[in-house]
């Protein structure tokens, strides 16, 4: 089985993937897991991605993509998670030529749907213990005393990616290029769309409901 996982920030993908690829034994392939082991093995691709990262510019889809194929030629037989790529409708195409010149296909896409105001009280209300990592809420996981780390006692603190103002980028980026990859896939009938303002463990029962049935087809 072949799965992309798309949706906006905080709507919980870190979470599902995880459940997913314990459920059915699939390979989560991470761009930027796979960008950063690429570049940590100085090997040819990440020692390009490296030279435009090191001047500030992004890295261009077809080192994105050539990276994330030779992974996906590697996956086993029980398949594979897509997390983080393809974020544009060209890293899409791309991906599909090589799929369909390795006789694959992709086979679901989950799309987890959130509004943008769920999205910003999420993120932005989380905080984190420098220390051991644990992660809070100020509004439903909170420590036991306001603003210390249950853990270590160490002060809680809002992670600089956690601010409104990086959120609001993301989110703009997202809206501009990943969330058109919805209107992509359906063409090929393989969306399935999820309310994530839920409990997760709620959003991800709907998701293995899909999913079995495709399974046993």
């Amino acid at each position: 089985m072949k799965v992309v996982l798309l949706g906006a920030p905080g709507a919980g993908k870190g979470t599902q993937c995880k459940n997913i690829v314990a459920r059915y034994s699939l390979l989560h392939l991470s761009s930027g897991d796979i960008l950063r082991q690429e570049r940590a093995e100085s090997t040819e691709l990440g020692k390009k991605a490296q030279s435009y990262m090191d001047s500030g510019a992004l890295v261009p889809d077809e080192i994105i993509i050539e990276m994330m194929a030779k992974a996906i030629e590697k996956a086993p037989a029980d398949g594979f998670i897509l997390d983080g790529f393809p974020r544009t409708v060209n890293q899409a195409v791309e991906l599909d030529k090589a799929l369909v010149a390795g006789g694959q296909q992709i086979d679901a896409v989950l799309n987890l749907e959130i509004d943008d105001n769920v999205v910003s009280r999420r993120i932005t209300g989380r905080r984190s213990c420098p220390q051991c990592g644990a992660v809070y809420h100020i509004e439903n996981l909170k420590p036991k005393t306001e603003g210390i780390c249950d853990n270590d006692g160490t002060e809680l603190v809002q992670r600089s990616d956690d601010t409104q103002e990086v959120l609001s980028n993301r989110l703009d980026a997202y809206h501009r290029q990943t969330e058109l990859l919805v209107d992509y896939y359906k063409k090929n009938g393989t969306v399935y769309d999820f309310d994530a303002d839920r409990d997760p463990d709620d959003v991800g029962a709907s998701i293995f409901e899909k999913l079995d049935a495709l399974v046993k087809m």
